[in-house]
């Protein structure tokens, strides 16, 4: 049997991955679904636009004034580019910290002709190159302003951390006793769930004045709205986020996530999407979101068209020859209320 993710060799079927999507509305109900929905998982850096909350519901970001670039590169795995680090600079220079103060430490980034250049001219990567610079950045500020120890915001043990987890709690409708933690790439904790409740946060990231109660409201729609007006600053040229972003403008709020991982939120429909590929090949992930956003209705023809290269995923050799491709092909199930 074909599995959903194909990847092709001149023609040929050289290699499958198996996919794990759950689809669920602001309230969690699952409205579709496919493969295994409840898969436990750690969504990684999809999980950034949710650890970014304190950092607005503490007064933080107000009392340093923080632009909506600010918040954005907060919840980016940005590219490395000249913006991203400018961006986090600034946010630095606000809160007078230094980039020994990242916890994160140094990266090659995903922009390697910018990275060209700062090495032809002497220089080297530090901290504010790591894809997760941001982010940091954005907790010490939270963790100064509520003068809680800055010099171990990335312990577990941190109350920020532990803001954090009441906060998951919360936005993905689980026990806080049930959401287990282990340490991220950029030396962060990250958080296990089960796929399903993290679509729900992306349900209520897309859709926030659907809440209930105000818990969370105006912090969300805050992340959602600077990640749509600046998808660059999430992610990067040529990058899957940032361009999905631009391409629905106002219509969804996406964010990627390591291992395979993609979290989207779909404003107009209050629909919050998470998948994971099972083998955790990034490869997968891009290609089975266009598969869903065009299952969904979500995309018309022009957008398809500027969003191509995701929908079939080209592969070059390594003289840029196009030698293949990766397609998606499943069908959602649907899920009666």
């Amino acid at each position: 049997m074909t599995k959903p993710i194909q990847v092709y060799r001149g023609g040929f079927l050289e290699s499958t991955h198996d996919v794990h999507i759950a689809i669920v509305d602001t309230k969690g109900n699952l409205k579709y679904s496919y493969g295994d929905p409840s898969r436990l998982t750690f969504p990684r850096s999809a999980l950034k636009p949710f650890q970014a909350i304190p950092l607005i519901e503490s007064g933080a970001a107000e009392h340093f004034s923080f632009t909506d670039e600010e918040i954005a590169v907060s919840c980016a795995s940005h590219s490395g580019e000249e913006i991203h680090r400018s961006t986090v600079l600034g946010m630095m220079e606000k809160i007078n910290i230094k980039e020994s103060d990242l916890y994160c430490g140094p990266q090659i980034p995903k922009d390697i002709e910018g990275y060209k250049t700062v090495i032809r001219n002497g220089g080297d990567v530090s901290p504010v190159f790591n894809n997760c610079s941001g982010k940091h950045t954005g907790m010490i500020a939270a963790s100064l302003y509520l003068n809680e120890s800055p010099k171990t915001y990335y312990e577990l043990s941190h109350p920020l951390q532990q803001r954090i987890i009441d906060i998951m709690a919360d936005v993905f409708g689980m026990k806080r006793e049930d959401i287990e933690a282990a340490i991220d790439g950029c030396g962060l904790p990250t958080h296990y769930l089960p796929l399903k409740n993290f679509a729900l946060g992306f349900a209520r990231l897309a859709r926030p004045d659907q809440l209930e109660d105000m818990t969370h409201r105006d912090a969300l729609e805050r992340i959602r709205n600077s990640m749509m007006a600046h998808p660059r600053l999430v992610a990067g040229k040529d990058r899957f986020d940032t361009d999905v972003m631009k391409v629905l403008k106002g219509k969804l709020v996406s964010k990627m996530g390591a291992e395979g991982m993609q979290g989207i939120g779909l404003v107009e429909e209050g629909l919050g999407i998470a998948i994971k590929v099972e083998d955790g090949n990034d490869r997968g992930a891009y290609v089975a979101a266009m598969k869903v956003l065009e299952q969904l209705n979500i995309l018309d023809k022009k957008m398809v068209e500027r969003l191509l290269k995701y929908e079939k995923e080209p592969i070059f050799n390594t003289v840029g020859e196009k030698v293949g491709e990766i397609t998606a092909e499943f069908t959602l199930n649907k899920h009666e209320d």
